[in-house]
């Protein structure tokens, strides 16, 4: 699934990459969103700094995520998120991926909307991650939380990344939905307020 993605050509990532904000732009939770966070694209992910840009221009306050900062009691091997806006210095971490200067930080239930990278996925929006748990660890804390605020979690791939069926683990968060250059796939199980599902004809 990294293969297929990385062999994609940059035309490709490209249209993938405006498909899905022509996607996501039309949706009420995102259109209701103030505080979102997204992320960086590496290794053939899908790009959303087309989003990004789209979401700083209608008013929006954006964030990318950074490992945990030194000397924050927040736990180790879970994720920030800095504030971001297009042109805002960066730097890369220990992995390369560049990360904000900014100290501007947000915990992941002080946000409305959170977009993840994935490595495979199924129609039912399980998502296979790059196996280092970061995203599971920060958003652990979410199933505890029964009132309040709760970011909705979409998950953001390539339609290539798509595989039969994902037996989640039981440490593992379910997402929401999980959005492609096709279409969005929605969670089967979801008791929350779905998104508006459609197909796109490439």
């Amino acid at each position: 699934m990294r293969t297929a993605r990385r062999q994609l050509h940059p035309r490709q990532q490209h249209q993938h990459a405006i498909q899905v904000r022509q996607h996501l732009s039309h949706q009420c939770w995102f259109l209701n969103a103030q505080h979102l966070a997204f992320y960086w694209p590496t290794d053939g992910e899908l790009d959303l700094r087309p989003l990004l840009q789209y979401a700083h221009l209608h008013g929006k306050t954006c964030y990318l995520p950074v490992l945990k900062p030194q000397h924050t009691r927040w736990g180790r091997g879970k994720l920030w998120f800095a504030r971001y806006q297009p042109g805002d210095s960066v730097q890369p971490n220990c992995f390369g991926i560049p990360e904000p200067r900014s100290r501007k930080f947000r915990l992941p239930w002080q946000l409305d909307l959170i977009l993840l990278p994935l490595v495979g996925f199924d129609a039912d929006a399980h998502r296979l991650g790059m196996g280092g748990g970061f995203y599971d660890r920060t958003l652990a804390p979410l199933q505890l939380r029964h009132s309040g605020r709760r970011p909705h979690l979409i998950g953001i791939a390539h339609d290539c990344q798509r595989v039969g069926c994902i037996v989640p683990k039981p440490w593992d968060i379910p997402l929401d939905a999980v959005v492609t250059e096709c279409r969005i796939y929605c969670r089967q199980s979801s008791m929350r307020k779905p998104l508006v599902s459609y197909r796109t004809t490439i």
